[in-house]
């Protein structure tokens, strides 16, 4: 039986001794009572400096009253406690230096009072390694930190950048705009002066022939009673006259609206008594039997620039004269209806066709059905200018030998 026990203390001093932690084994006044070679290698002293020593001997200074404390506590009532269980745990070198630690506790209790068996690691290695890891984690954070912000700027750079070159590829965009739109304006501008110089001649050519031809006629009509053929001859003239002044005024009116010249000064005037006025001093132009009916409805006070109307009367009306036969009737409306304007004449002429419909307020042109009466093809444009300077809308209505429409709304 005595074999059996030293063999078993044998076994328990192999483990003991050559545990790879340390352990302790302390009485309930806090001496220690047992040391291995682990521990004391760990703390640094000879196994006669710690026996039947107090277990402060192996703690800061700063922590004796507590633990003595803790002590009492932990020997009223024995438990055993995980290692580590939260706490953040120092021991005392001989040498004086900290070290953190690791300790589970556990006890036990004879007739010789409660013991405490505590299994200490030295978590240094660990402590350096979690710094060296917090360490790093924190680089990491400050150069993601700096990676962050240079991507931010890198960001930034490439917005400004982008904005740069969209606005250089803007003003790309523009500058072929304004090249294509200078191009285009530099064709038309070609087209109007081919278009000029072929309606000048035609136009300019028959007035001026017919002055030359009546002019020299003139001169054989000697003889008072050859007085008719000589009025009628003057009258031609006059007549021929009158065309090229008309022509030289649309070419005049023109230029100005081109020029930005021509604004619209609203006056207020009676437009029943202009448009009146305007038939009565047209009557001449009229071809035998052609009638003016006029109708105003409304009020007669109007805000409008007088003399652009006025030059809007002797356009429309001249047509509507021109592109008609004799006996026909040109009907002239106008209503006044709070602050809308509504002006409109009619004809029963030659109409024009839906394909040059869409075309007849432009510069130059002439319907295809209107090419053998005399026109510059610039009345219809001066007098869109006119209405769109007088913030007006005009509609057309039209169709072939029945008539034409040209309606005028203005807002006063």
């Amino acid at each position: 039986m005595e074999k059996l026990l030293i063999k078993e203390q044998e076994k328990f001093t192999a483990v003991f001794q050559n545990a790879s932690l340390g352990i302790l084994l302390i009485n309930d006044k806090g001496d220690i009572e047992l040391a291995n070679d682990f521990a004391l290698r760990m703390f640094g002293y000879e196994r006669s400096e710690v026996l039947g020593k107090k277990l402060e001997l192996l703690l800061p200074q700063r922590f004796h009253s507590t633990h003595v404390k803790e002590r009492k506590k932990f020997n009223a009532h024995p438990a055993t406690r995980p290692m580590g269980r939260g706490r953040e745990l120092f021991g005392l070198k001989k040498e004086g230096q900290e070290i953190p630690l690791e300790i589970s506790l556990s006890s036990f209790t004879n007739e010789d009072g409660v013991f405490s068996i505590a299994f200490i690691s030295d978590i240094s290695l660990r402590r350096e390694t979690e710094k060296k890891l917090l360490q790093q984690r924190l680089a990491l954070a400050e150069m993601n930190k700096k990676m962050e912000a240079q991507n931010d700027e890198l960001e930034k750079k490439v917005h400004e950048r982008t904005l740069k070159l969209q606005e250089a590829l803007r003003k790309l965009e523009l500058s072929k705009d304004e090249l294509y739109h200078a191009l285009n304006k530099e064709k038309d501008l070609n087209e109007l002066k081919s278009a000029f110089v072929s309606m000048a001649s035609h136009e300019f050519r028959t007035p001026l022939s017919t002055i030359l031809s009546s002019a020299s006629l003139l001169s054989k009509y000697k003889l008072t009673e050859e007085q008719p053929n000589r009025d009628k001859h003057v009258q031609r003239i006059k007549s021929a006259v009158t065309n090229l002044n008309n022509i030289l005024n649309e070419f005049l009116s023109l230029g100005k609206i081109e020029e930005g010249k021509i604004k619209a000064n609203f006056t207020s005037f009676n437009i029943h008594e202009m448009i009146i006025q305007q038939v009565n001093e047209m009557n001449d132009i009229l071809k035998h039997g052609q009638q003016i009916h006029y109708t105003h409805t409304g009020s007669e006070m109007v805000e409008l620039d007088d003399v652009l109307f006025k030059n809007i009367l002797i356009n429309l009306i001249s047509n509507a004269a021109k592109f008609s036969p004799e006996e026909k009737t040109i009907t002239i409306l106008s209503v006044v209806s709070g602050k809308k304007i509504i002006f409109s004449i009619s004809d029963e002429g030659m109409g024009i066709s839906k394909q040059d419909q869409r075309h007849i307020f432009e510069l130059f042109f002439r319907a295809k059905n209107a090419a053998n009466i005399p026109g510059t093809g610039l009345g219809l444009h001066i007098v869109a200018k006119y209405v769109e300077m007088m913030n007006g809308h005009l509609k057309l209505k039209s169709n072939l030998e029945t008539g034409t429409e040209i309606k005028i709304e203005f807002n006063q």
